[in-house]
């Protein structure tokens, strides 16, 4: 599915979209749970929920422990991730090629994401993007977080675009939610962490995607 008219602006989730955070939230995790006498758990089962942040970690790796307990549990998780932020965590690929085109073209690119500004700060400067970016709003920039439209809302204001003149491309379903009731074009990331038999469609996004490359269609002036 192609947009109706091309975007001005192109605003990301962070983890599942542009960065590919789930080697060290997954590590973390895992070192977690050894301090606390388990087994850790196969990647393989820890990348889907990387999206839904570390309350949805804890919660897969401890169930359901007691208000009391699981918050201790979060908060160590939390440390121990801060600890290994940037070790493995880098782009997609092909998003270099993507964030390039755009800066060539004189497009804005920001990022709308619920993780906490303490941890986002840190993990952009370490990977080079924090003066690449146009504007970033976290998950404690605003009292609201997606999929409520204000943290997009603000990074349109911040980036200096109107809203409807924004694509918004995310992984999962409360980013589209989020965009929508922004009055974005709204975009699916297939390459992002979609549990088994997750299908984005049922989001109704205005378009779905394999690659990073892909995004680009769906901005002007043409970048490719």
């Amino acid at each position: 599915m192609r947009p109706a008219g091309r975007g001005h602006a192109l605003l990301l989730d962070l983890d599942g979209t542009l960065l590919d955070t789930a080697p060290d939230m997954a590590a973390a995790l895992n070192r977690l749970r050894c301090e606390e006498g388990h087994a850790e758990l196969a990647f393989e089962a820890i990348r889907p929920h990387v999206s839904h942040g570390g309350a949805a970690l804890v919660r897969l790796g401890f169930g359901a422990a007691e208000p009391a307990e699981f918050e201790r549990l979060r908060r160590r998780f939390l440390e121990l991730y801060r600890a290994g932020l940037a070790t493995e965590t880098r782009l997609f690929p092909g998003f270099p090629f993507v964030l390039q085109a755009l800066e060539s073209a004189g497009i804005p690119w920001g990022i709308v994401t619920n993780k906490p500004g303490w941890l986002t700060t840190p993990l952009l400067a370490a990977l080079g993007l924090a003066s690449r970016v146009a504007c970033v709003v976290a998950g404690d920039t605003l009292p609201e977080r997606k999929p409520h439209p204000a943290p997009l809302l603000h990074a349109a204001a911040l980036a200096g675009c109107e809203p409807a003149r924004c694509v918004y491309a995310g992984d999962a379903e409360r980013d589209i939610i989020a965009g929508r009731a922004a009055g974005m074009q709204t975009v699916a990331v297939r390459f992002g962490y979609l549990a088994q038999g997750e299908d984005p469609a049922a989001w109704r996004p205005d378009g779905i995607v394999d690659r990073p490359a892909d995004l680009l269609d769906w901005l002007a002036p043409a970048t490719r």
